[in-house]
């Protein structure tokens, strides 16, 4: 098993009930939008070559998923990744009130939506035994979704076989520990 399922599976212990995995959806790409944005503010301009920090943090995330296999997911993660840094990136140079009242808002929404998530499954986020969930939360977004359009079958299998399948909590077929 590679690196990527590892942490998928890891992750998916803390996500098996369906409702919790639709708030990941909204709440997700709210919380990267928000962090992307907040640090888009942050750039060094030199020799005409402007960088701001959320590129960089983006580069960074992305050589790390690399590292961990599932190559065609990594991909599609850091493209979706990208898409909400560029979609956030220009507030980084809007005034104050609307740089911090779109990033602040969009990053208390998002965990809102991850809080309520949660409550539904009965379990803490994953990040809360192992940050590394903070980074995998996107990934995770992005295998669900492809898993509902069919895509990965290997890798949903693998998940499924080492979590359990995804089920409303409270439903009559127990789950594994």
């Amino acid at each position: 098993m590679d690196n990527a399922t590892r942490q998928l599976v890891q992750y998916a212990h803390y996500h098996r009930d369906p409702r919790n995995i639709a708030t990941h959806y909204i709440g997700i790409p709210l919380i990267v939008f928000a962090v992307a944005a907040l640090l888009a503010r942050v750039r060094l301009e030199t020799a005409g070559l402007v960088i701001s920090a959320d590129g960089v943090v983006w580069a960074l995330v992305t050589a790390w998923f690399f590292t961990l296999g599932q190559r065609a997911l990594i991909l599609c993660t850091a493209l979706v990744l990208a898409l909400l840094v560029a979609l956030a990136h220009p507030l980084g140079t809007a005034p104050l009130n609307a740089w911090l009242g779109w990033s602040l808002g969009s990053f208390v929404v998002g965990w809102v939506f991850q809080f309520i998530g949660h409550y539904w499954e009965g379990r803490k986020p994953a990040f809360v035994d192992d940050l590394r969930g903070l980074l995998i939360g996107p990934m995770f977004v992005v295998a669900e979704l492809a898993f509902a359009l069919g895509a990965f079958r290997a890798l949903h299998t693998a998940i499924e076989a080492a979590a359990g399948p995804v089920q409303r909590r409270g439903s009559a077929e127990k789950r594994p520990a």
